[in-house]
């Protein structure tokens, strides 16, 4: 016999798991929105406004693990203070500027044995083994008259290390062991004497012949800027890219949207053909973009379709040239052209599915009122459609924004650009990464726009109610 209690606990129960359910349905949804939506988008807005090479730290030491006495600019003119050799360490030695040492046994000027590193820079070579390696040499003479004419023996492969012995000029040496050592250098800002010197690898600086002067090549910390949305703006494209992009929107999204409501209106109307209107309607849903500008781009070339009827109706008297740098108008009425074939389906798909929602009753009842086709098409159809507008209108203008392929096969990305060749230009052509993703956070951002402003111009009648 099931107690007051026990019905209590079972329905407190059934209540807690009905609760919960729709939350452990969400949850794959928002691993999803989290994984392949939010971070990739955080990355794109960051390789847009970081740069991760932007500076270069110097330290106090030659030495990476020595304190930072300030970080220099990526492109700063550098004036070289002093060099010296450190082991290499990293991956970046086919960068590095590097100088070989040699541990090397040989006699003192008093004819003791001594055994250290000498630099590859006072030792001449003499013998190598079979693999090439070096086994013994002499030491180079100075030429300076003011130089000292011994060379140091260090107690390490590094010129900072204790000087454990003296050589003498052309004294013979054997060579025991190789050690290749990346230099550093000593730098400061060439426009800042007094600014702090510090030492940075070669890997990361450009020394110009002199010795003296060089510059930061690339860094190694990043910095938030907008240097990368400064060179999307100024980029010579920027301005046609936009301008072309807007132009097409205009151009199609208008007249897409009334051939789609004219097609949908021929499906909904339910004749004995409605069901192979809707077949070849869709046909176009199924072609690439690609595919869509090779076939216009055959139809308008010199032996395509549209001359051979212009031929034939005696129009013209040759083939012409209808996509050239100098018939911009013609590659926008192609791409047009072919955009509104391809893409219309799409948009005819949603307002059919919106049609196919509007009840039957309500629609003879308005034709028992005495409404013409166009009144209800007008005062009920259109209303009620509102939502599944809403929905094509947002959907086509970001896709219009995307547009490129077809771009790229009727007009080849240089004589008509839009937004998205430039992002792929940059990428691909320039290797421009950062430049790129501020053209697509460009593009991302006049998608959430457009998105936003028909979420607020097309509401459903219920959004627009007061409360």
């Amino acid at each position: 016999m099931t107690t007051p209690d026990t019905a209590t606990s079972a329905s407190k129960a059934r209540t807690w798991r009905y609760r919960v359910v729709p939350y452990l349905l969400i949850a794959p949804a928002i691993v999803y929105l989290a994984m392949f939506f939010a971070y990739p988008m955080y990355e794109g807005l960051v390789l847009a406004v970081y740069d991760d090479d932007a500076l270069l730290p110097i330290r106090d030491e030659p030495n990476l693990g020595a304190s930072e006495v300030s970080k220099i600019p990526q492109g700063t003119a550098l004036a070289i203070v002093d060099r010296s050799s450190q082991e290499v360490v990293g991956d970046g030695s086919a960068d590095a500027l590097t100088d070989p040492w040699y541990e090397v046994t040989a006699e003192d000027p008093s004819g003791s044995p001594v055994s250290g590193w000498v630099s590859g820079a006072r030792i001449r070579v003499r013998d190598e083994d079979a693999t090439g390696a070096p086994v013994s040499g002499t030491v180079r003479p100075r030429l300076a008259a003011t130089s000292d004419p011994l060379t140091d023996v260090h107690e390490s492969p590094n010129d900072r290390s204790e000087v454990i012995g003296k050589l003498e000029q052309r004294a013979p040496v054997e060579i025991n062991e190789v050690a290749l050592l990346e230099v550093w250098f000593q730098v400061r800002p060439a426009d800042d004497p007094a600014a702090a010197a510090g030492w940075a690898p070669s890997r990361f600086l450009q020394v110009f012949e002199d010795g003296e002067r060089g510059r930061v090549h690339r860094g190694t910390d990043g910095e938030f800027t907008t240097a990368f949305i400064g060179r999307m703006i100024d980029d010579r494209f920027f301005g046609p890219a936009v301008r072309t992009t807007l132009l097409l929107m205009v151009l199609i999204i208008p007249a897409q949207f009334v051939l789609a409501m004219v097609m949908a209106l021929v499906v909904h109307a339910r004749t004995r053909l409605s069901t192979g209107f809707l077949y070849a309607f869709s046909l176009p849903i199924g072609m690439s973009d690609l595919a869509a500008g090779i076939l216009f781009f055959s139809i308008f070339t010199g032996n395509g379709l549209l001359n051979s009827i212009l031929d034939g109706l005696g129009i013209i008297d040759g083939p012409y040239a209808f996509l050239t740098a100098d018939t911009v108008g013609w590659i926008i009425f192609a791409i047009v052209l072919a955009e509104l074939w391809r893409a219309t389906s799409i948009v005819m798909v949603i307002l059919v599915a919106g049609l196919q929602a509007i009840p039957d009753e309500t629609l003879e009842a308005a034709e028992l009122f005495g409404a013409s086709y166009f009144q209800r098409v007008r005062h009920i159809m259109l209303p009620l459609l509102r939502p599944s507008i809403q929905v094509a209108l947002i959907l086509r203008t970001i896709l219009a924004f995307q547009v490129f392929a077809v771009v790229i096969a009727l007009g080849g990305g240089d004589v008509v650009t839009v937004l998205a060749n430039e992002s792929y230009r940059q990428y691909f052509g320039l290797r421009n990464n950062n430049v790129a993703s501020a053209y697509a956070v460009f593009i991302l951002m006049l998608s959430m726009a457009s998105a936003f402003f028909y979420l607020r111009a097309v509401r459903s009648e219920p959004e627009t109610r007061p409360t």
